[in-house]
């Protein structure tokens, strides 16, 4: 049986909403998050908000604060190296492995999203962008054989795409951001898995620099 996708519940819809407004740092690291205007800005009941709140502080977006509630948190010096730390070990290896057993239907896939990431960063749709490369990641590890590599990595991803965002915001880094995944998907597609570590490991490398200047 084909599998048949279910439309999104209210709360995953209002998670999303929030998680982006975070992430995009349209509500800011330190900002007080206050239920009535959370219900009142995105139409949803209090129940609604506070499953959210408490999904997004499983994810670390989010930290309770005695007597004051719920503030998004901010992500330090030390949580930032620490993150691309884990990156760098994990992605580079799944990338190696992805070379090694990568087929024509894999590389068209990693081409195409490769391309949708480019558009939606040339239309200023960084959310849109973020979402695509996580995809992007996503095949590069499970072609890998990389799963319990990828489901670490998505315990990360939510403070994943709050850097990636900011370093997006960096100039030059929307453009060359998409050239460095197309060199790996370049040398994924000639089976050079040294060379696709390698680019793998620079281009996060330069991503850590970015985000450790702009915390």
């Amino acid at each position: 049986m084909l599998k048949v996708d279910r439309p999104k519940t209210l709360k995953e819809n209002a998670l999303e909403s929030l998680r982006d407004a975070i992430t995009s740092d349209l509500i800011k690291p330190g900002d007080r998050l206050v239920e009535r205007t959370l219900c009142e800005s995105m139409g949803v009941s209090r129940t609604v908000v506070r499953e959210c709140i408490r999904h997004l502080e499983s994810e670390r977006l989010i930290v309770g604060v005695p007597n004051a509630g719920f503030i998004v948190a901010t992500i330090s010096h030390e949580e930032v190296k620490e993150i691309y730390d884990i990156r760098i070990m994990l992605e580079c290896s799944a990338v190696r492995s992805c070379a090694l057993n990568a087929d024509k239907t894999v590389i068209d896939k990693l081409h195409q999203l490769q391309e949708q990431v480019a558009t939606c960063l040339q239309n200023a749709d960084v959310m849109q962008a973020l979402k695509l490369t996580t995809e992007f990641y996503k095949l590069i590890f499970t072609t890998g054989g990389k799963h319990v590599s990828w489901d670490l990595v998505e315990r990360l991803n939510a403070r994943i795409s709050r850097l990636r965002a900011l370093t997006l915001s960096s100039t030059g880094r929307k453009t060359k951001g998409p050239v460095n995944l197309l060199n790996i998907i370049d040398a994924i597609e000639q089976k050079d898995a040294d060379r696709a570590e390698e680019i793998c490991k620079k281009h996060l490398t330069e991503a850590a620099d970015i985000a450790s200047k702009l915390i």
